[in-house]
């Protein structure tokens, strides 16, 4: 199966019709319809199914569409590097980072870092842990930024901000008012858990037991940005990353200090193959300027008198 292929099947696989895959390839209904029929009998098996004029992508299909991400993302990195060298621009960057620091942290260390270098071109995924190893480990990108980190061979870090995780409830929530929660006090409580298996998962669950504090969430979701939405529409409450709470200014959300305090440390990895470019080093600096502005305005330093 050949790369045009490959992004025929992406295509249909979103837009489950023919014609629509057809207009976004600029190619004809008939093409894409015949390119799909070849492609099932090169791999001898069904690649969709047809339902009320629809197309439903089998198990088979959607391996073969996970398995190609990182060759269509390989892809528009060399295209993208392609075009600075035709049009001679500044410089090109790649980043990848978990949910919670792409949507908090890297913004605006992003908004400080362009509007010094109008011309240069930045490349930006936002994917799970696994994602961010594999990305920087095969070049995709340059940098990466996930929360918390195991051993990988041939990566480097370096610890860009060191929080704790906090407690979020809706303001009309019956511990809005405490200055800190605990695990003890959320029991008995509808609770919003994190996914079991996760870091930050599992982190939680381990307090709650240092706690002696049953852990029975009412909803689990697998990232803490859902967690808040659910917890602002009043769900019940949670325990999350401290960023992102600060996602679409808070959504009306309390954010109160948890304990047993939990850590939460963000990284900024690299691949140790090969020095790291003046535009990466540069953007570095300013996701280190940004977490010393997120130091000073935490939840647990503004009640750290509180707890000592």
């Amino acid at each position: 199966m050949n790369l045009r292929q490959l992004e025929i099947l992406r295509a249909v696989i979103r837009h489950r019709t023919t014609v629509a895959a057809a207009d976004e390839l600029a190619l004809s209904q008939p093409a894409v319809s015949n390119a799909l029929k070849t492609m099932e009998a090169q791999a001898g098996f069904a690649l969709f199914e047809r339902v009320n004029n629809r197309l439903f992508p089998t198990a088979e299909a959607m391996a073969l569409y996970k398995e190609s991400e990182a060759i269509f993302a390989l892809h528009a990195k060399l295209e993208n590097r392609l075009r600075d060298l035709r049009e001679n621009r500044s410089g090109h960057l790649a980043i990848v980072a978990t949910p919670p620091l792409a949507y908090s942290i890297i913004p605006s260390a992003l908004s400080g870092f362009l509007r010094r270098r109008p011309e240069t071109r930045v490349f930006f995924d936002v994917r799970r842990y696994e994602g961010i190893i594999e990305g920087v480990l095969s070049r995709v990108a340059e940098l990466g930024f996930a929360l918390g980190l195991t051993h990988h061979p041939g990566i480097a870090h370096e610890v860009v901000h060191t929080g704790e995780m906090v407690c979020v409830v809706p303001p009309q929530h019956p511990l809005a008012d405490r200055p800190v929660i605990s695990a003890s006090d959320l029991s008995g409580l509808p609770f919003i858990g994190l996914e079991r298996g996760t870091r930050l998962g599992e982190a939680v669950r381990d307090s709650f037991a240092r706690a002696g504090a049953a852990f029975r969430p009412t909803v689990e979701v697998r990232y803490c940005n859902t967690a808040c939405v659910l917890a602002a529409a009043g769900v019940g409450a949670a325990v999350v990353d401290p960023f992102s709470p600060r996602q679409n200014g808070g959504s009306g959300l309390v954010v109160r200090p948890f304990t047993p305090t939990t850590q939460a440390v963000a990284y900024m990895l690299w691949s140790e193959a090969e020095p790291l470019s003046r535009l990466a080093k540069a953007f570095l600096n300013e996701v280190r300027k940004e977490s010393t502005l997120l130091e000073r305005t935490a939840p647990h330093q503004q009640h750290g008198a509180e707890r000592d």
